[in-house]
Protein backbone atom coordinates (compact mmCIF):
# COMPACT_ATOMS: atom_id res chain seq x y z
CA UNK A 1 0.00 0.00 0.00
CA UNK A 2 1.53 3.30 -0.65
CA UNK A 3 1.11 6.50 1.29
CA UNK A 4 1.44 9.87 -0.28
CA UNK A 5 3.17 12.34 2.22
CA UNK A 6 3.37 16.08 2.23
CA UNK A 7 7.37 16.89 2.62
CA UNK A 8 8.17 20.46 2.89
CA UNK A 9 11.29 21.82 3.57
CA UNK A 10 11.45 24.02 6.96
CA UNK A 11 14.08 26.43 5.27
CA UNK A 12 11.50 27.78 3.22
CA UNK A 13 8.94 29.27 5.65
CA UNK A 14 10.98 28.75 8.56
CA UNK A 15 12.90 32.32 10.39
CA UNK A 16 16.45 31.51 11.37
CA UNK A 17 15.95 34.29 13.94
CA UNK A 18 12.74 36.13 15.43
CA UNK A 19 14.25 39.38 13.77
CA UNK A 20 13.89 38.29 10.17
CA UNK A 21 10.95 38.58 7.78
CA UNK A 22 8.26 36.02 7.74
CA UNK A 23 8.34 34.46 4.43
CA UNK A 24 4.97 34.37 2.67
CA UNK A 25 4.03 32.54 -0.69
CA UNK A 26 2.29 34.11 -2.97
CA UNK A 27 1.31 33.30 -5.95
CA UNK A 28 1.25 36.15 -8.70
CA UNK A 29 -1.00 34.47 -11.35
CA UNK A 30 -3.43 36.97 -12.05
CA UNK A 31 -6.75 34.22 -12.59
CA UNK A 32 -5.62 33.84 -8.74
CA UNK A 33 -6.51 37.59 -8.04
CA UNK A 34 -9.27 38.37 -10.52
CA UNK A 35 -10.35 41.51 -8.14
CA UNK A 36 -6.57 43.13 -7.34
CA UNK A 37 -7.50 45.59 -10.35
CA UNK A 38 -10.50 46.61 -8.60
CA UNK A 39 -9.58 46.33 -5.48
CA UNK A 40 -6.50 49.15 -6.07
CA UNK A 41 -8.53 51.31 -8.02
CA UNK A 42 -10.61 52.19 -5.25
CA UNK A 43 -7.33 52.56 -3.24
CA UNK A 44 -6.22 54.82 -5.53
CA UNK A 45 -9.43 56.56 -5.45
CA UNK A 46 -9.46 56.85 -1.70
CA UNK A 47 -5.53 58.08 -1.78
CA UNK A 48 -6.41 60.74 -4.65
CA UNK A 49 -9.42 62.27 -2.28
CA UNK A 50 -7.12 61.80 0.89
CA UNK A 51 -4.84 64.08 -1.06
CA UNK A 52 -6.91 66.79 -1.61
CA UNK A 53 -8.26 66.62 2.30
CA UNK A 54 -4.85 66.76 3.23
CA UNK A 55 -3.77 69.37 1.41
CA UNK A 56 -2.94 72.20 3.60
CA UNK A 57 0.69 73.85 1.64
CA UNK A 58 0.92 77.36 3.64
CA UNK A 59 3.69 76.36 6.67
CA UNK A 60 4.32 80.21 8.01
CA UNK A 61 4.62 83.60 7.33
CA UNK A 62 7.94 85.39 8.09
CA UNK A 63 7.16 89.60 8.73
CA UNK A 64 9.39 92.05 9.80
CA UNK A 65 9.62 93.96 6.67
CA UNK A 66 8.51 97.05 5.97
CA UNK A 67 8.27 97.82 2.40
CA UNK A 68 7.74 95.01 -0.40
CA UNK A 69 9.96 92.46 -0.58
CA UNK A 70 12.01 92.35 -3.57
CA UNK A 71 14.89 89.88 -4.11
CA UNK A 72 15.92 86.52 -1.65
CA UNK A 73 18.98 84.54 -1.78
CA UNK A 74 19.49 80.98 -0.71
CA UNK A 75 22.11 79.91 1.69
CA UNK A 76 24.79 77.80 -0.03
CA UNK A 77 25.46 75.68 3.05
CA UNK A 78 22.80 76.46 5.58
CA UNK A 79 19.49 74.58 5.31
CA UNK A 80 17.69 77.39 7.78
CA UNK A 81 19.66 80.42 6.67
CA UNK A 82 17.99 82.68 4.22
CA UNK A 83 18.32 86.66 3.17
CA UNK A 84 15.56 89.32 1.86
CA UNK A 85 16.04 92.43 0.41
CA UNK A 86 13.33 95.05 0.65
CA UNK A 87 12.27 98.09 -1.55
CA UNK A 88 13.73 100.33 1.26
CA UNK A 89 16.97 98.92 0.84
CA UNK A 90 16.49 96.71 4.22
CA UNK A 91 18.20 93.33 3.80
CA UNK A 92 16.99 90.71 6.56
CA UNK A 93 19.02 87.37 7.56
CA UNK A 94 15.91 84.73 8.75
CA UNK A 95 16.22 81.63 10.47
CA UNK A 96 13.73 79.34 8.95
CA UNK A 97 13.63 76.81 12.00
CA UNK A 98 12.62 79.17 14.53
CA UNK A 99 10.52 81.61 11.72
CA UNK A 100 12.11 84.63 13.10
CA UNK A 101 14.73 87.58 11.86
CA UNK A 102 17.92 87.34 13.05
CA UNK A 103 19.68 90.50 11.80
CA UNK A 104 19.05 93.31 9.68
CA UNK A 105 21.11 95.98 8.33
CA UNK A 106 20.40 98.99 6.32
CA UNK A 107 21.99 98.40 2.92
CA UNK A 108 21.32 100.86 0.30
CA UNK A 109 19.23 103.61 -0.69
CA UNK A 110 16.42 102.82 -2.49
CA UNK A 111 15.72 99.26 -3.88
CA UNK A 112 17.60 96.34 -2.83
CA UNK A 113 17.62 94.99 -6.41
CA UNK A 114 19.69 91.87 -6.28
CA UNK A 115 21.25 89.69 -3.45
CA UNK A 116 23.22 86.59 -3.44
CA UNK A 117 25.65 84.28 -1.00
CA UNK A 118 29.39 83.60 -1.73
CA UNK A 119 29.77 79.83 -2.26
CA UNK A 120 31.50 79.08 0.76
CA UNK A 121 28.70 80.62 2.52
CA UNK A 122 31.31 83.36 4.63
CA UNK A 123 29.84 86.75 2.60
CA UNK A 124 26.97 87.99 1.12
CA UNK A 125 26.80 90.76 -1.86
CA UNK A 126 24.22 93.09 -2.78
CA UNK A 127 23.25 95.46 -5.15
CA UNK A 128 20.77 98.59 -5.12
CA UNK A 129 19.37 101.68 -6.41
CA UNK A 130 22.41 103.70 -5.28
CA UNK A 131 24.78 102.42 -7.35
CA UNK A 132 26.26 100.22 -5.51
CA UNK A 133 27.62 96.55 -4.93
CA UNK A 134 28.33 95.77 -1.55
CA UNK A 135 30.05 92.58 0.31
CA UNK A 136 28.78 91.79 3.72
CA UNK A 137 29.70 89.12 6.78
CA UNK A 138 27.69 86.65 7.12
CA UNK A 139 27.77 86.20 10.95
CA UNK A 140 25.81 89.07 13.10
CA UNK A 141 28.70 91.32 14.20
CA UNK A 142 29.82 91.10 17.74
CA UNK A 143 29.32 93.55 21.03
CA UNK A 144 30.02 96.88 19.90
CA UNK A 145 30.96 96.69 16.47
CA UNK A 146 29.47 98.44 13.71
CA UNK A 147 27.71 97.03 10.94
CA UNK A 148 29.80 97.74 8.19
CA UNK A 149 30.64 95.87 4.59
CA UNK A 150 33.58 94.28 3.96
CA UNK A 151 33.82 95.96 0.58
CA UNK A 152 31.61 98.69 -1.63
CA UNK A 153 32.14 99.47 -5.22
CA UNK A 154 30.71 102.50 -6.59
CA UNK A 155 29.38 101.85 -10.48
CA UNK A 156 28.58 104.19 -12.83
CA UNK A 157 24.77 102.81 -13.43
CA UNK A 158 22.13 101.48 -11.41
CA UNK A 159 22.89 97.66 -11.14
CA UNK A 160 19.54 95.93 -11.56
CA UNK A 161 20.54 92.18 -10.98
CA UNK A 162 23.61 89.77 -9.10
CA UNK A 163 24.58 86.46 -9.33
CA UNK A 164 27.84 84.71 -8.45
CA UNK A 165 30.00 81.78 -9.69
CA UNK A 166 29.66 78.70 -8.09
CA UNK A 167 33.42 77.79 -7.79
CA UNK A 168 35.57 81.06 -8.15
CA UNK A 169 35.60 84.51 -6.32
CA UNK A 170 33.70 85.93 -9.64
CA UNK A 171 30.58 87.54 -9.78
CA UNK A 172 28.03 89.15 -12.72
CA UNK A 173 26.29 92.33 -12.32
CA UNK A 174 23.54 93.66 -15.46
CA UNK A 175 22.20 96.85 -16.14
CA UNK A 176 23.21 99.09 -18.85
CA UNK A 177 25.76 95.97 -19.66
CA UNK A 178 26.58 92.75 -18.12
CA UNK A 179 29.90 93.54 -15.86
CA UNK A 180 32.12 90.16 -14.76
CA UNK A 181 33.99 91.49 -11.89
CA UNK A 182 36.87 89.98 -9.99
CA UNK A 183 36.20 90.42 -5.97
CA UNK A 184 39.76 91.50 -5.49
CA UNK A 185 39.64 94.28 -8.19
CA UNK A 186 37.20 97.42 -8.00
CA UNK A 187 36.56 97.93 -11.61
CA UNK A 188 35.09 95.07 -14.09
CA UNK A 189 37.37 92.48 -15.65
CA UNK A 190 34.93 92.05 -18.69
CA UNK A 191 31.77 94.04 -20.26
CA UNK A 192 29.19 92.74 -22.78
CA UNK A 193 26.90 94.23 -24.81
CA UNK A 194 25.28 93.53 -27.59
CA UNK A 195 22.77 96.80 -28.47
CA UNK A 196 20.98 96.87 -25.74
CA UNK A 197 19.51 99.65 -23.10
CA UNK A 198 19.16 97.82 -20.43
CA UNK A 199 19.14 93.76 -18.73
CA UNK A 200 16.82 92.53 -16.13
CA UNK A 201 18.40 89.76 -14.85
CA UNK A 202 21.70 87.52 -15.17
CA UNK A 203 22.43 83.51 -14.17
CA UNK A 204 25.24 82.11 -13.75
CA UNK A 205 24.61 78.19 -15.05
CA UNK A 206 25.40 75.74 -12.09
CA UNK A 207 26.84 73.13 -13.95
CA UNK A 208 28.91 74.59 -17.05
CA UNK A 209 29.76 77.44 -14.62
CA UNK A 210 31.73 79.40 -17.19
CA UNK A 211 27.76 80.28 -19.28
CA UNK A 212 25.88 82.79 -18.32
CA UNK A 213 22.50 83.68 -19.48
CA UNK A 214 20.45 86.83 -19.34
CA UNK A 215 17.39 88.85 -19.65
CA UNK A 216 17.46 92.25 -21.51
CA UNK A 217 14.90 95.33 -22.21
CA UNK A 218 14.59 94.22 -26.30
CA UNK A 219 12.73 90.98 -25.46
CA UNK A 220 15.82 89.45 -25.84
CA UNK A 221 17.36 86.30 -23.87
CA UNK A 222 21.47 86.71 -24.13
CA UNK A 223 23.86 83.74 -23.77
CA UNK A 224 27.62 84.35 -22.69
CA UNK A 225 30.35 82.18 -22.46
CA UNK A 226 33.58 83.97 -19.92
CA UNK A 227 35.89 83.02 -21.46
CA UNK A 228 34.79 84.55 -24.56
CA UNK A 229 35.06 88.14 -25.91
CA UNK A 230 31.81 88.50 -26.94
CA UNK A 231 28.38 86.91 -26.64
CA UNK A 232 27.41 83.40 -27.86
CA UNK A 233 24.03 84.12 -29.28
CA UNK A 234 20.57 85.92 -28.35
CA UNK A 235 16.60 84.88 -29.09
CA UNK A 236 14.21 87.83 -29.34
CA UNK A 237 10.98 86.98 -28.14
CA UNK A 238 7.41 88.91 -28.92
CA UNK A 239 7.62 90.07 -25.05
CA UNK A 240 10.00 90.74 -22.82
CA UNK A 241 11.02 88.26 -20.09
CA UNK A 242 11.33 89.32 -16.70
CA UNK A 243 14.13 86.48 -15.16
CA UNK A 244 15.75 83.05 -15.94
CA UNK A 245 16.76 80.36 -14.02
CA UNK A 246 18.92 77.24 -15.61
CA UNK A 247 17.97 73.61 -15.11
CA UNK A 248 20.43 72.54 -12.23
CA UNK A 249 20.67 68.78 -13.80
CA UNK A 250 20.62 69.77 -16.82
CA UNK A 251 23.23 72.04 -17.90
CA UNK A 252 21.68 72.38 -21.39
CA UNK A 253 18.53 73.60 -19.86
CA UNK A 254 16.88 77.21 -19.03
CA UNK A 255 13.33 78.38 -18.04
CA UNK A 256 12.60 82.13 -18.59
CA UNK A 257 9.15 83.61 -16.93
CA UNK A 258 7.54 85.91 -20.05
CA UNK A 259 5.30 89.30 -19.43
CA UNK A 260 3.17 87.00 -21.76
CA UNK A 261 1.78 85.00 -18.75
CA UNK A 262 3.88 81.96 -19.97
CA UNK A 263 6.94 80.17 -19.70
CA UNK A 264 9.66 78.57 -21.57
CA UNK A 265 11.63 76.48 -20.93
CA UNK A 266 14.68 76.49 -24.22
CA UNK A 267 17.64 73.96 -25.06
CA UNK A 268 20.45 76.67 -25.83
CA UNK A 269 22.07 74.81 -28.16
CA UNK A 270 18.77 75.13 -30.76
CA UNK A 271 17.31 78.40 -29.55
CA UNK A 272 14.91 78.32 -32.59
CA UNK A 273 12.29 77.46 -30.63
CA UNK A 274 11.52 76.49 -27.14
CA UNK A 275 11.56 73.15 -25.91
CA UNK A 276 8.38 73.50 -23.79
CA UNK A 277 5.52 76.55 -22.96
CA UNK A 278 4.37 76.62 -19.38
CA UNK A 279 0.81 78.50 -19.25
CA UNK A 280 -1.84 78.74 -16.44
CA UNK A 281 -0.66 81.99 -15.15
CA UNK A 282 -3.31 85.12 -15.98
CA UNK A 283 -1.06 88.01 -15.11
CA UNK A 284 3.08 88.47 -16.20
CA UNK A 285 5.37 85.79 -14.65
CA UNK A 286 8.06 87.99 -12.75
CA UNK A 287 10.21 85.01 -11.39
CA UNK A 288 11.32 81.53 -11.45
CA UNK A 289 13.37 78.88 -9.81
CA UNK A 290 14.00 75.36 -10.57
CA UNK A 291 14.30 72.71 -7.60
CA UNK A 292 17.46 70.98 -6.89
CA UNK A 293 16.10 67.58 -8.64
CA UNK A 294 15.87 69.62 -11.60
CA UNK A 295 12.38 67.59 -12.52
CA UNK A 296 10.04 70.82 -11.23
CA UNK A 297 10.29 74.48 -11.06
CA UNK A 298 7.90 77.15 -9.40
CA UNK A 299 7.08 80.26 -10.74
CA UNK A 300 6.16 83.66 -9.17
CA UNK A 301 3.30 86.00 -11.05
CA UNK A 302 1.62 89.36 -10.90
CA UNK A 303 -1.70 87.75 -10.63
CA UNK A 304 -1.12 86.54 -6.99
CA UNK A 305 -0.52 83.47 -6.81
CA UNK A 306 2.66 81.14 -7.56
CA UNK A 307 2.47 77.72 -9.44
CA UNK A 308 4.68 74.85 -9.47
CA UNK A 309 5.30 73.17 -12.73
CA UNK A 310 6.82 69.34 -14.16
CA UNK A 311 10.10 71.03 -16.14
CA UNK A 312 8.21 68.83 -19.11
CA UNK A 313 4.55 69.63 -18.51
CA UNK A 314 2.51 72.31 -20.01
CA UNK A 315 0.61 73.50 -16.80
CA UNK A 316 0.95 73.79 -13.51
CA UNK A 317 0.78 70.66 -11.08
CA UNK A 318 -0.29 72.70 -8.15
CA UNK A 319 -0.91 76.77 -7.61
CA UNK A 320 -0.59 78.48 -4.06
CA UNK A 321 -2.71 81.54 -3.27
CA UNK A 322 -4.07 83.34 0.06
CA UNK A 323 -6.58 86.29 0.39
CA UNK A 324 -3.44 88.88 2.06
CA UNK A 325 -1.18 87.31 -0.82
CA UNK A 326 -0.29 90.47 -3.28
CA UNK A 327 1.75 90.49 -6.01
CA UNK A 328 4.23 88.13 -5.70
CA UNK A 329 8.12 89.60 -6.84
CA UNK A 330 10.25 86.56 -5.98
CA UNK A 331 10.07 82.81 -5.25
CA UNK A 332 12.95 80.69 -4.17
CA UNK A 333 12.59 76.59 -3.99
CA UNK A 334 14.41 75.30 -0.62
CA UNK A 335 17.57 73.30 -1.48
CA UNK A 336 16.43 70.18 0.82
CA UNK A 337 13.45 69.76 -1.88
CA UNK A 338 11.00 70.28 0.80
CA UNK A 339 9.48 73.91 1.03
CA UNK A 340 9.10 76.81 -1.35
CA UNK A 341 9.75 80.70 -0.17
CA UNK A 342 7.32 83.44 -1.50
CA UNK A 343 8.38 87.42 -1.29
CA UNK A 344 5.46 89.72 -2.16
CA UNK A 345 3.72 93.53 -2.23
CA UNK A 346 2.49 93.38 0.96
CA UNK A 347 6.31 92.97 3.01
CA UNK A 348 5.38 89.16 3.70
CA UNK A 349 7.95 85.99 3.19
CA UNK A 350 6.12 82.98 3.14
CA UNK A 351 6.97 79.35 3.46
CA UNK A 352 5.04 76.75 1.87
CA UNK A 353 5.60 72.89 1.55
CA UNK A 354 6.55 71.66 -2.24
CA UNK A 355 4.18 69.25 -1.89
CA UNK A 356 1.18 69.76 -0.18
CA UNK A 357 0.22 66.64 1.49
CA UNK A 358 3.37 65.43 2.49
CA UNK A 359 3.62 64.84 6.54
CA UNK A 360 6.63 66.54 7.64
CA UNK A 361 8.36 65.47 10.37
CA UNK A 362 9.86 62.12 11.34
CA UNK A 363 7.36 59.17 9.92
CA UNK A 364 7.11 55.68 11.14
CA UNK A 365 8.47 52.90 8.63
CA UNK A 366 4.75 51.79 8.41
CA UNK A 367 3.59 55.38 7.35
CA UNK A 368 6.35 55.58 4.69
CA UNK A 369 5.53 52.51 3.63
CA UNK A 370 1.34 53.26 3.35
CA UNK A 371 2.77 57.01 1.39
CA UNK A 372 5.03 55.41 -0.93
CA UNK A 373 2.07 52.61 -1.98
CA UNK A 374 -0.38 55.20 -2.23
CA UNK A 375 1.95 57.31 -4.64
CA UNK A 376 2.68 54.29 -7.22
CA UNK A 377 -0.90 53.38 -7.27
CA UNK A 378 -2.22 57.07 -7.88
CA UNK A 379 0.26 56.81 -10.55
CA UNK A 380 -0.54 53.73 -12.15
CA UNK A 381 -4.64 55.08 -12.18
CA UNK A 382 -3.41 58.35 -13.00
CA UNK A 383 -5.14 58.83 -16.43
CA UNK A 384 -8.67 57.47 -15.12
CA UNK A 385 -11.27 60.15 -15.27
CA UNK A 386 -12.59 60.26 -11.88
CA UNK A 387 -8.84 60.17 -10.24
CA UNK A 388 -7.53 63.04 -12.75
CA UNK A 389 -10.79 64.92 -12.34
CA UNK A 390 -10.10 65.21 -8.54
CA UNK A 391 -6.73 65.35 -8.59
CA UNK A 392 -6.14 68.43 -10.97
CA UNK A 393 -9.22 70.03 -9.20
CA UNK A 394 -8.11 73.28 -7.54
CA UNK A 395 -9.90 76.03 -6.00
CA UNK A 396 -8.95 79.48 -7.62
CA UNK A 397 -9.96 83.20 -6.38
CA UNK A 398 -13.03 84.07 -8.39
CA UNK A 399 -11.16 87.12 -10.64
CA UNK A 400 -8.36 84.65 -11.55
CA UNK A 401 -10.95 82.07 -12.37
CA UNK A 402 -13.17 84.96 -14.60
CA UNK A 403 -9.79 85.93 -16.51
CA UNK A 404 -8.56 81.85 -17.07
CA UNK A 405 -12.21 81.82 -18.99
CA UNK A 406 -11.78 85.11 -20.56
CA UNK A 407 -8.23 84.08 -21.94
CA UNK A 408 -9.34 81.08 -23.37
CA UNK A 409 -11.99 82.46 -25.26
CA UNK A 410 -9.86 84.63 -26.76
CA UNK A 411 -7.49 82.03 -27.66
CA UNK A 412 -10.40 79.89 -29.23
CA UNK A 413 -11.73 83.11 -31.55
CA UNK A 414 -7.68 83.95 -32.57
CA UNK A 415 -7.30 79.83 -33.51
CA UNK A 416 -11.08 79.99 -34.98
CA UNK A 417 -10.55 83.27 -37.00
CA UNK A 418 -6.47 81.65 -38.27
CA UNK A 419 -8.78 78.47 -39.49
CA UNK A 420 -10.98 80.19 -41.23
CA UNK A 421 -8.16 82.62 -42.74
CA UNK A 422 -6.50 79.58 -43.96
CA UNK A 423 -9.90 78.05 -45.42
CA UNK A 424 -10.63 80.86 -47.58
CA UNK A 425 -6.99 81.31 -49.04
CA UNK A 426 -5.05 79.36 -51.75
CA UNK A 427 -3.53 76.52 -50.00
CA UNK A 428 -0.39 77.35 -48.57
CA UNK A 429 -0.20 80.86 -48.15
CA UNK A 430 -1.02 80.77 -44.46
CA UNK A 431 1.03 78.17 -42.72
CA UNK A 432 0.31 76.44 -39.11
CA UNK A 433 2.33 78.05 -36.74
CA UNK A 434 2.55 75.79 -33.68
CA UNK A 435 2.53 77.41 -30.38
CA UNK A 436 6.34 77.13 -29.53
CA UNK A 437 6.71 79.28 -32.73
CA UNK A 438 4.70 81.98 -32.25
CA UNK A 439 6.31 83.42 -29.54
CA UNK A 440 9.94 83.77 -31.04
CA UNK A 441 10.89 86.10 -33.40
CA UNK A 442 14.47 85.67 -34.29
CA UNK A 443 17.93 84.05 -33.02
CA UNK A 444 20.67 86.38 -33.44
CA UNK A 445 24.49 84.16 -33.82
Amino acid sequence: MKVKVLSRNPDDYVRETKLDIQRVPRNYDPKLHPFEVTREYTRALNATKLERVFAKPFLASLDGHRDGVNCMAKHTKSLSTMLSGSCDGEVKVWNLTKHECVRTLQAHEGFVRGMVVRFCGTSFFTVGDDKTIKQWKMETPGYGEEEEPLNTILGKTVFTGLDHHRKDGVFATCGQQVDIWDEQRSSPIRSFTWGVDSFSAVRFNPVETELLGSCASDRSIVLYDMREATPLKKVIMTMRSNTLCWNPMEAYYFTCANEDYNLYTYDMRYLDKPVKVHMDHVSAVLDVDFSPTGKEFVSASFDKTIRIFPKDGGHSREVYHTKRMQHVICVKWSPDNKYILSGSDEMNIRLWKANAAEKLGVLAPREREAANYSQKLKEKFRHHPQIRRIAHHRHLPKSIHHQTKELRIMKEARRRKERNVRKHSKPGTVPVVSEKEKHVITVVQ
